[in-house]
């Protein structure tokens, strides 16, 4: 379509979801320049792409056509906002925005006459769901000479939106993993919540988090590397450096040098913790603990525990001493598992919770540790924090108790816990850790409470011979633990390191066996038994690991559901199809139990046939950056995960952690 526009008006593209017009600010002499807009004015949900679009979309491209001697100098963009969707970063303007063009005029241009422009525009129009291709013929003129047309008075707001230039280059460094940029910043200005857009494309991770150190009159920024992107380093890294609020940015130029490795770290995520949202998240990691309790994981330990404490007949202030302690020991490994995760995350590392599940050894340490507990429960040795005799109970026992079912724990995820986990890694690092320390009070808050409350410890049965009986029976649901591990162990690192692990579970159960025979002759453990045990953990968890292979890809399984990846799930969605993507791990017990339930069901099958829908399988058990990455744009610091993309491009509605059997089947109906 024609549009013509004069100077300072225009005509809309009406059949456009983004309105284009052609804009001269001002006359010019011959010779001279003057600056054009475009103007783009989206409808609402609508936005419009940057240069550099992020990892979708296209950006504006300009097809000049204009009288002899003229010429156009770089489209000048204001500074952009992050759109982050499904995963992918967005390089966009949800308002209206003028890209400016700075024209030259020929030199033989007659004054007092009229120059006619026309430009060809094409750019992308989207919404959060669709995409739609425009276009638009501009047409404009500008007058040669002073003549009496004021200047048109938007272009000072426009000029404003501009990043401001930075009078000095900075210095980048690139390496396999990450971008870093030393860019010129005066120590005493104030930034918030910044952002770095690259302009240079095909060397960076856009939807990656950014980490930002101040150090003097520079400040450092450090951005992952594009996955599987190898181009040599550019001659110049060139972006925009948002600032934070209405301050705007920085238009930056990078050259290769020297960048910095210390620096005072800058918190970017501060201005997320609001009083009442802090409160919900640890409220719900409150709640997630709590609720590990009944797994099969905690469950066997916290009854016998319970027993023991009922049995031992502790006095008030031994039974609270004992209640702390435990949950001391249990608080304590929930914050070392946390604080690790999250210096994990802040070197770089693409990890959410569990992510010790995804690591070979630590699977062969905790089989190891499942099959001692369950030989403690059959009767083979003794441990004095799980015993039922009289006076072995103590806070260092306790305390150790505590640390061992939080760690026993961590193959379990239960609701609540992705949720909140998921938002502790946005959150300041005081907050992040409150965070995992509600999650540990949760797990340890009911023997707490019986250690404190009378009342309750008067209501468990009173001791017997039936406690052994107890104990013994307490070992099944152990034994399954270990099994699992075992059979984790074949996932994770094939047949090969599932059997060395499993001789090396056979050599401690050997051990203690011996332990326990000294234990009944002499009422003691030998000497060797702390060496010998520890051998076999420490060669568990280094030499085993190295016969670990990556095993083959799992089935489509009933579903048939493809492997997941944010390519397919763009190309799912362009079919207009109703997409069910799920992320799962063969550690998650929650996973097993929902996918039994509710997902490799004949009645989910039938109704997803019928709507035609797609199924995205996503597996985490071993580690994958591209599914962490997915994982942490939707808020989720593990799995299950459950996203369901109604047909028509509908905004993704999140399921609960929990499916009950007519869930999907019941949606896949609903369209």
């Amino acid at each position: 379509m024609a549009i013509a526009c004069g100077l300072g008006a225009a005509s809309p593209a009406s059949a456009n979801h983004i309105r284009a017009s052609l804009i001269a600010e001002k006359p010019a002499a011959p010779g001279g320049a003057v600056t054009l807009a475009l103007l783009m004015q989206p409808e609402p949900g609508w936005h419009g792409y940057w240069l550099n679009p992020g990892d979708a979309g296209y950006g504006l491209a300009l097809d000049w056509t204009l009288p002899a001697g003229a010429k156009t100098g770089t489209p000048q963009f204001p500074v952009p906002q992050t759109l982050l969707i499904a995963g992918l970063m967005n390089h966009v303007y949800e308002h209206d925005y003028a890209v400016l063009v700075p024209l030259t005029l020929p030199a033989d241009a007659a004054p007092g006459t009229v120059l006619p422009l026309h430009v060809k525009a094409r750019w992308l129009a989207c919404t959060r769901e669709v995409c739609v291709p425009e276009q638009a013929d501009l047409a404009g003129s500008v007058a040669v000479g002073g003549g009496t047309i004021a200047a048109d008075a938007r272009f000072t707001g426009w000029r404003t939106a501009l990043p401001a230039p930075i009078d000095r280059k900075g210095a980048f460094a690139l390496t396999p993993q990450a971008l870093r940029l030393a860019i010129p910043f005066p120590a005493a200005s104030r930034i918030e919540a910044p952002h770095l857009f690259v302009a240079t494309e095909n060397i960076v991770s856009y939807a990656a988090p950014q980490r930002f150190w101040r150090k003097g009159d520079t400040l450092i920024v450090e951005l992952a590397r594009a996955p599987g992107v190898a181009t040599p380093p550019p001659p110049i890294v060139s972006g925009v450096l948002a600032i934070g609020g209405a301050a705007g940015g920085l238009a930056i130029d990078a050259q290769p040098g020297v960048v910095p490795t210390d620096g005072t770290p800058l918190d970017t995520t501060a201005a997320r913790a609001t009083p009442l949202g802090l409160l919900a998240v640890i409220g719900a990691a409150l709640l997630g603990g709590l609720i590990l309790n009944v797994m099969p994981c905690v469950f066997p330990i916290l009854s016998l525990k319970a027993l023991a404490l009922a049995r031992s007949n502790a006095g008030e202030a031994a039974a609270r001493r004992e209640g702390l302690a435990y949950a001391a020991g249990v608080i304590c490994a929930c914050l070392a598992l946390g604080g690790t995760l999250l210096a994990l995350r802040g070197a770089g590392a693409q990890v959410g919770w569990a992510f010790q599940l995804q690591e070979p050894g630590v699977v062969a340490v905790l089989l190891l540790l499942a099959v001692a507990i369950t030989a403690n429960f059959m009767g083979v040795f003794e441990v004095p924090g799980l015993s039922f005799e009289r006076g072995g109970h103590t806070t260092g026992g306790a305390f150790a108790t505590g640390l061992l079912a939080a760690f026993v724990a961590t193959p379990c995820t239960g609701p609540f816990m992705a949720a909140a986990i998921g938002a502790a890694l946005v959150l300041p690092l005081w907050a992040a850790l409150a965070t995992f320390a509600a999650l540990g009070l949760g797990i340890a808050l009911p023997f707490v409470a019986l250690g404190f409350v009378p009342a309750l410890r008067r209501l468990l049965p009173r001791p017997g011979a039936w406690m052994e009986r107890f104990r013994r029976a307490m070992a099944v649901p152990m034994g399954l633990t270990a099994l699992a591990l075992a059979w984790l162990a074949w996932r994770l690192g094939g047949q090969a390191f599932a059997g060395l692990a499993i001789l090396s579970a056979v050599a401690l159960v050997l051990v203690l066996f011996a332990v326990g025979r000294a234990q009944r002759a002499a009422g003691s453990s030998p000497r060797w038994v702390l060496p010998a045990a520890a051998l076999i953990v420490v060669a568990a968890a280094a030499g085993v690991p190295l016969a670990a292979v990556a095993p083959p890809a799992e089935g489509p399984g009933l579903l048939d559901a493809q492997a997941f990846s944010e390519l397919a799930l763009t190309r799912a969605r362009a079919g207009g199809k109703p997409v069910f993507v799920y992320f799962t791990a063969d550690w998650c017990l929650s996973c097993k139990v929902n996918e039994s339930v509710a997902i490799e069901r004949e009645g989910t099958r039938d109704a997803f046939r019928k709507a035609g829908v797609t199924v995205l399988r996503g597996d985490w058990t071993r580690r994958d950056e591209a599914i962490t990455r997915f994982l942490t744009a939707q808020g989720a610091a593990g799995v299950p995960l459950y996203l369901w993309y109604p047909k028509g491009g509908d905004e993704p509605r999140q399921l609960p952690q929990v499916l009950g059997p007519d869930t999907l089947a019941a949606l896949a109906r609903a369209g």
